[in-house]
């Protein structure tokens, strides 16, 4: 799988998410899922995930949430008055907020959903509801739990490549044959739990090829967007 931005830079991604999220809800009193919705209007999401070099590395995360407000239109406040870009917001605990943006941004580089597909299937409340009991737990089972509510509300949702692969009368192993790739991947792909607008060229190529249709007609393209 081909991702953004390498595990190098991964902590420091998910550190400043945390602080971000941490210092928009417990800082300047927004919503959890009202900032998880700015942090996808305001595009950072999209440019986080893609490697933007400015927000995988160069910038904290008070700054990256201060740039979100910016762009989306919102005067971000803390007790009552406008917050200085110059104040610090300083927690020495980490909070359940701060979990949530940690673990997400971890769970969104493994599996390269993006952060808008992700919303898709679940509310960012609900993963800040998840600190208790996943934050003491090691970090592949807060991917295997989202990745198990992906699978779930996948069922109720077919991607374009389950579609076509059922049109095709062929199963997903003889898919899975046909194209080359991987069984295991090509699972995940049709249910959702990897996006497969971040496969290669070469495998959605591959995929295309043994479903007689087009390149894009196998990919999730958003049309409203």
């Amino acid at each position: 799988m081909t991702r953004a931005y390498d595990k190098f830079f991964l902590p420091n991604v998910r550190e400043n998410m945390g602080f971000a999220v941490d210092f928009a809800v417990n800082g300047c009193s927004v919503s959890a899922d009202s900032f998880y919705d700015f942090f996808i209007a305001s595009k950072v999401a999209s440019q986080l995930e893609n490697g933007s070099p400015h927000f995988v590395c160069g910038c904290s995360g008070t700054e990256l949430a201060l740039t979100v407000f910016e762009r989306v239109g919102y005067e971000a406040k803390s007790e009552g008055e406008p917050f200085s870009f110059l104040e610090n917001f300083v927690r020495f605990d980490r909070s359940p907020e701060y979990w949530a943006g940690w673990i997400l941004a971890f769970y969104q580089w493994n599996t390269q959903i993006s952060f808008s597909k992700i919303r898709e299937y679940i509310a960012f409340s609900e993963i800040v509801r998840m600190y208790h009991p996943l934050h003491e737990a090691p970090e592949e089972k807060f991917l295997d739990v989202m990745n198990g509510i992906i699978k779930e509300k996948s069922l109720q949702k077919q991607t374009n490549l389950h579609r076509l692969r059922k049109n095709a009368g062929l199963t997903q192993k003889e898919l899975s044959e046909l194209s080359g790739v991987n069984l295991r991947t090509l699972q995940q792909y049709e249910i959702g739990a990897k996006d497969i607008n971040r496969a290669s060229g070469e495998s959605i190529n591959a995929l295309a090829r043994a479903l007689k249709c087009n390149f894009y007609d196998v990919m999730e393209l958003d049309l409203k967007e």
